[in-house]
């Protein structure tokens, strides 16, 4: 009998900070933000790129999105000009547990404090609880993703099996003798876990629930889960900023963790955009090592109203919607979302906008589609100049009445034949 084991994840919160009025989160975490960004202007990185803040006036969401955000695409580069951190580190490379490192490559500090990934709260949720036992699959090697999920479990009192990736069989083993009944890594491995285990008639029936990262889990997979009596959620994680956000038995969108700020903005912009717009994923964290003022994570989602019915009363975001970093070359010259975003800008009668790129005839061709209440050829025209002083590029215009461009945080889109 197929039986939904989410249901079945014990009541309760990991503490009483979940379950806070929405107002007074806010306001704690705004009263607290100013130190975070005066403590991170100690370090050389962020004292060159919030130059000439005060950072005592930035205690308002307004005053936070003010701030230039600093892109994670653009962290290895800057990495390489001032090693290792780029100079966004607080505490010396000395002074932190682990220093690892992410494809990029990108190098991260992993700090001295407990959970500093905030993973314990997302595992809690996922139904884990002390004196558990877990096999961590991520890859206990330069990444950070094992590091900090096992800063996680030890937070809240799990023991840990370091599986790590590969080594199927062997991992198999492990649980069949080890018997955990908690599972992290992604949910692919998972799968193929219970399928070596079935292939080779060992007992994996231990595993009754799960946290993934990392990659997709669709409802067909996590439904294959559910029947052998597995309850999957998933979070929303990055290198810098730890558990962004995390899945409860609800399942009805992500949690945003306690302690970090998450704004959506526009891509290729700081803008923030309306609740329930598509948008990049701009992340504050309060790091005491490694703090993250505005971190353009270069991911797509958007928030979701309302609170979730698991009474945890934080912000909701749909989850990972795909990448904002939607740079094009056309005719041998790039083109940025911001520039497209520049082209609204300049023409506030415009909404949503986009720009696609064909080929006819061999050449490249893009066309700007932008929402507009009063269609005019004169308007027209006016934004193809606009267009194409911003790109340097002749492009073609339509005007269409609003809500006709999908909500899905698409700026450019590439429609040419690969």
């Amino acid at each position: 009998m197929t039986t939904d084991p989410a249901r079945d994840v014990a009541e309760g919160h990991f503490d009483p900070r979940e379950t806070r009025d929405p107002a007074a989160r806010e306001a704690d975490l705004f009263a607290r933000l100013p130190g975070l960004v005066a403590r991170a202007m100690t370090a050389p990185g962020w004292a060159r790129h919030l130059s000439g803040i005060d950072p005592q006036a930035v205690s308002s969401r307004a005053a936070l999105a003010a701030l230039p955000v600093l892109r994670k695409a653009e962290l290895a580069a800057l990495q390489r000009e001032t090693p290792p951190f780029g100079g966004f580190n607080v505490t010396a490379p000395g002074k932190v547990r682990r220093l690892l490192m992410s494809p990029g490559p990108i190098f991260e500090p992993e700090g001295r404090g407990e959970d500093p990934a905030g993973v314990a709260r997302a595992l809690y949720a996922a139904g884990f609880r002390s004196g558990d036992v877990m096999i961590n699959c991520y890859s206990y090697h330069l990444t950070p993703g094992a590091w900090m999920m096992d800063g996680g479990a030890q937070a809240l009192g799990c023991a840990i099996i370091p599986g790590g990736t590969g080594n199927t069989e062997q991992q198999v083993e492990a649980i069949a003798r080890l018997r955990p009944s908690g599972y992290v890594g992604t949910a692919d491995f998972l799968k193929i876990l219970l399928d070596t285990g079935a292939k080779l008639e060992r007992d994996v029936s231990s595993l009754r629930r799960g946290l993934v990262s990392g990659a997709a889990l669709p409802a067909s997979l996590r439904g294959i889960f559910e029947e052998r009596g597995i309850a999957v959620l998933q979070c929303y994680a990055t290198a810098e900023g730890g558990v962004i956000a995390y899945e409860s038995p609800a399942r009805e969108g992500l949690i945003v963790n306690e302690d970090v700020i998450v704004e959506i903005v526009r891509p290729g912009t700081g803008e923030p955009v309306a609740d329930g717009e598509v948008g990049e994923v701009v992340v504050t964290t309060f790091n005491p090592d490694y703090p993250m003022v505005r971190l353009a994570t270069g991911d797509l989602s958007a928030v979701l109203p309302g609170a979730s019915p698991c009474g945890r009363s934080n912000m909701r975001i749909r989850g990972w919607m795909g990448r904002a970093d939607q740079t094009t070359k056309i005719k041998g010259m790039f083109v940025h979302p911001g520039q497209v975003v520049e082209v609204a800008r300049r023409h506030p009668e415009l909404g949503r906008v986009r720009l696609a790129v064909t080929r006819e005839n061999e050449q490249d061709v893009m066309t700007l589609t932008a929402e507009c209440a009063a269609v005019s050829d004169a308007l027209q025209e006016t934004v193809a100049e606009t267009l194409q002083a911003v790109t340097k590029l002749r492009g073609r215009v339509a005007l269409v009445p609003p809500q006709t461009l999908p909500n899905d945080g698409k700026i450019i889109v590439d429609e040419r034949a690969t």
